[in-house]
């Protein structure tokens, strides 16, 4: 099966302010921006065969920052966990909320109010990650590397899948802004390669993969 690059936004103006943006249109702060022409740095030598992303506008604009050329394939089911009123609160107001450690401790029982549950954020994120790197294998074989970009919950959600841990552990990983996970789905389990990173990706290229091949990617951040 494929691999895919989990690469979530750059900083936000909500994360620089203690913010919980959830849903809310945020765009990058300046940091944010260089963090994400920096993961354009790492990406831009990989044979991406498809870029798809969450539609809020944060992960829209790390993507058009780290790979210019890259077609963006917007896709729902990678969104944001629905915070409903939560959303637009200070994160130290929230900490004072009787959900708040409901969340930490037993996230797959946390429902927001006039929002999501928890449970179904990580069911529909990792429905979509699977149901892409199917297609993507099939389209463009085993080999073939894709990139998803998204948010912090969704891409802990996604990794505990992974690594096999209850959604209640997915509290445990982190991913901070503008890192890089990867996971190599195959027939008998997934294979989580890199957790929260922000080094080099080059030994991630297929071993058959030529310059000439053709990438969603190619010649991104020169």
């Amino acid at each position: 099966m494929a691999t895919v690059l989990l690469l979530r936004h750059g900083r936000t103006t909500a994360n620089a302010t203690g913010t919980l943006a959830g849903r809310q249109p945020v765009a990058l702060d300046s940091s944010g921006t260089e963090q994400a022409s920096r993961a354009g740095q790492r990406l831009r030598d990989l044979p991406l065969r498809a870029v798809v992303s969450s539609p809020l506008p944060r992960c829209q604009q790390t993507v058009q920052i780290a790979l210019p050329d890259a077609e963006i394939i917007t896709d729902e089911g990678l969104t944001e966990c629905g915070y409903g009123d939560w959303e637009g609160k200070e994160l130290k107001d929230l900490a004072k909320d009787p959900l708040w450690p409901v969340v930490q401790v037993h996230p797959s029982a946390a429902v927001f109010p006039n929002g999501e549950a928890m449970a179904d954020m990580s069911a529909r994120a990792i429905a979509t990650i699977r149901r892409w790197d199917v297609k993507i294998s099939a389209e463009h074989g085993p080999d073939a590397l894709w990139l998803a970009c998204t948010h912090g919950d969704v891409i802990k959600a996604i990794l505990a899948d992974a690594l096999g841990l209850h959604l209640d552990q997915f509290q445990r990983i982190v991913a901070d802004p503008a890192s890089i996970s990867v996971i190599r789905y195959t027939p008998t389990r997934p294979f989580v390669v890199r957790v929260n990173e922000g080094g080099d990706l080059s030994s991630l290229v297929p071993v058959k993969a030529s310059a000439s091949d053709a990438a969603v990617g190619g010649g991104a951040g020169e």
